[in-house]
């Protein structure tokens, strides 16, 4: 697979050893093109020899304007496994200590060939066309999933608030499962399980087990055999059913109730909850062994409130569900607005019910308006321009003043992040992006090239 990335040369290495970096990348079959990382989308390497405040502002740049996947390789001597975590906190994705020029071009190569796959699977139609958002913690969370769903088997749990996706998530494990004899998805709702009747659910029984045993019945053990079984809402399950599920996890092995023969099952395991299991697990009210067994890849989504770029997105998507004619509805201006500013304490869920509101009231013209909105839709006051000083944003800077941040860098980063993300929320458009910040267009010239956004 032939690849191709940029590359950023720190002013402290010297040219032969940029040169050879960059023949042995070529011999791996990855081009690295010098440049600057605004000017290129994809992956890129970064070659340093120490840990400036220079390299710091460009990774900060770098990948959060591009969302770049960035492998940082550093020549200095003495550098010691801190100086890794701190680079990954200003945006690298991954350091690489260097050893010589063919050892890290194999290692570079291999972590590129990775990355591009993930996003592969994640641009496949069949895959987009469930996964609707292009919000950075969306995407990062569908980039794990997406790789542990491919090149591993391990269990998932899958933990968000309700309505952030989950059995979105567990379609997509399933989807990308490259077993060429899979079966179905099987789902479980734990909070449905009657208690006298969870062995059956989940064991199945032989005919005459109990009272109204007719038959035998197959379990989800047995209906998951091939594929994969999902068990939604896994916080409910009482103490007990978590003691005898334990086995079957770890041995994939059960018996039927009334039955004496072992059975065989093999299965994914995928399992969702909104609850915090680790609280339960410390408070008694859930067993940490079972907790362990089912949690070898945990997957944490995110509220909407915190992919607030994928509203107008996901509206669109549920739009064209809606529509008769499978065609997108142009959406008002103040109804985009609208969507907004407005609260999703359901999250995805809630925001698909309200789309369906206004597709209830859809014409012919195929344009949504403020009039399709129902009375108890209607914001009551204008929102107060603070709003958005919320606690998630007394959070971030605590967190910034707590690992050392001056104030003046706080500021700066902050400028930073508004501009990218007001040229996001208008396309690209600079003019636009500048009345949105309340400056003129030359201010914001200014102000990125000195930022070097």
């Amino acid at each position: 697979m032939k690849i191709s990335c940029w590359a950023h040369i720190a002013l402290d290495v010297p040219a032969p050893a940029a040169h050879d970096l960059m023949a042995a990348l070529r011999v791996q079959g990855v081009t690295a093109i010098p440049g600057p990382a605004i000017n290129n989308s994809g992956p890129g390497v970064c070659l340093a020899g120490e840990i400036t405040t220079e390299l710091r502002d460009f990774l900060r740049s770098a990948s959060e304007f591009r969302d770049n996947k960035i492998i940082v390789i550093l020549r200095g001597h003495g550098l010691s496994g801190d100086a890794a975590w701190d680079l990954l906190r200003y945006g690298a994705s991954d350091v690489l200590f260097f050893t010589s020029p063919e050892c890290v071009a194999e290692q570079v190569k291999f972590r590129f060939q990775r990355w591009l796959a993930i996003e592969r699977l994640l641009d496949d139609e069949a895959a987009s066309n469930h996964i609707v958002g292009k919000s950075r913690a969306w995407r990062n969370v569908l980039r794990e999933i997406a790789e542990i769903a491919r090149f591993s088997d391990t269990t998932v749990l899958i933990l968000g608030e309700s309505g952030t996706g989950k059995e979105v998530a567990a379609n997509l494990i399933h989807r990308l499962n490259t077993r060429s004899d899979k079966r179905d998805m099987v789902v479980l709702d734990c909070s449905t399980i009657v208690s006298d009747l969870s062995g059956s659910e989940f064991f199945g029984h032989e005919r005459g087990a109990f009272t109204g045993a007719l038959t035998e019945r197959q379990g989800a053990f047995a209906l998951a055999n091939g594929g994969t079984l999902f068990l939604d809402e896994i916080g409910e399950l009482p103490l007990p059913l978590q003691a005898q599920l334990l086995r079957v996890i770890q041995e994939r092995t059960y018996k039927r109730v009334g039955g004496s023969a072992w059975h065989r099952t093999n299965f994914r395991l995928v399992c969702a909850t909104n609850r915090d299991l680790t609280e339960m697990v410390i408070q008694g009210t859930f067993r940490a062994d079972f907790y362990y067994r089912i949690a070898g890849f945990v997957a944490r989504l995110p509220p909407l409130r915190e992919r607030v770029e994928d509203i107008i997105p996901l509206t669109e998507h549920f739009a064209r569900r809606m529509s008769a004619d499978g065609k997108v509805p142009k959406i008002d201006p103040a109804v985009r607005d609208y969507l907004l500013r407005r609260e999703y304490p359901g999250n995805v869920r809630e925001l698909q019910q309200v789309v369906a509101r206004f597709m209830n009231h859809c014409v012919e013209d195929g344009t949504i308006t403020v009039g399709y909105l129902p009375r108890e839709e209607c914001l009551k006051d204008e929102p107060a321009t603070t709003d958005w000083l919320d606690g998630h944003f007394e959070q971030l800077i605590r967190r910034a003043v707590l690992f050392g941040a001056g104030l003046k860098e706080i500021g700066r980063a902050a400028e930073d992040c508004a501009i990218r993300c007001a040229t996001q929320a208008e396309d690209g458009s600079l003019q636009r992006a500048a009345r949105r910040l309340g400056v003129t267009d030359r201010a914001l010239q200014i102000r990125r090239a000195n930022h070097r956004l």
